[in-house]
């Protein structure tokens, strides 16, 4: 199920339940969410139990009832990546082909290496600069500070 509603401080505390994989209270979501207020955060897990992603337990405590397909991210285990960050692996695995042939050139000397493979090269490295600066500023935004800093 893809969700355009689930953003921003929606998308965070939904990724902190997740990550959490325990029952969790309104004060746990505002700590680890990081967000200003409890009131803030009951708003955010009002609004992820409205759309089915999460319910009350018996004490109050809200756990997680399925996980969401989110538009540009996957699931891997518990953590959600964005998908361009795969899109950068692509590209290295790529790259590092293109540099190893490269280098092989420079080893046998019957093997040539004509100049279009260098600006092939070039423009894989780019691709997946982009790529990868572009993934890890979506990373960026969906976890907390004290957890980028961390990692």
């Amino acid at each position: 199920m893809a969700n355009d509603e689930l953003e921003g401080n929606t998308l965070t505390v939904y990724s902190f339940i997740v990550r959490a994989d325990r029952p969790v209270g309104t004060r746990d979501v505002t700590r680890g969410a990081e967000l200003s207020s409890t009131s803030v955060a009951f708003r955010h897990l009002q609004k992820l139990e409205n759309m089915g992603l999460i319910e009350k337990n018996s004490y109050g405590d809200y756990v997680l009832k399925q996980k969401a397909n989110i538009n540009g991210h996957v699931w891997v285990g518990k953590n959600l990546v964005p998908r361009l960050m795969f899109y950068s692996f692509f590209f290295m695995g790529a790259f590092a082909a293109e540099v190893g042939i490269i280098m092989l050139s420079l080893v046998i000397k019957g093997l040539v290496v004509q100049s279009s493979f260098y600006f092939l090269t070039g423009m894989t490295a780019v691709a997946m600069a982009l790529f990868l600066a572009e993934g890890l500023a979506l990373n960026r935004k969906l976890k907390p500070k004290h957890e980028s800093e961390a990692t």
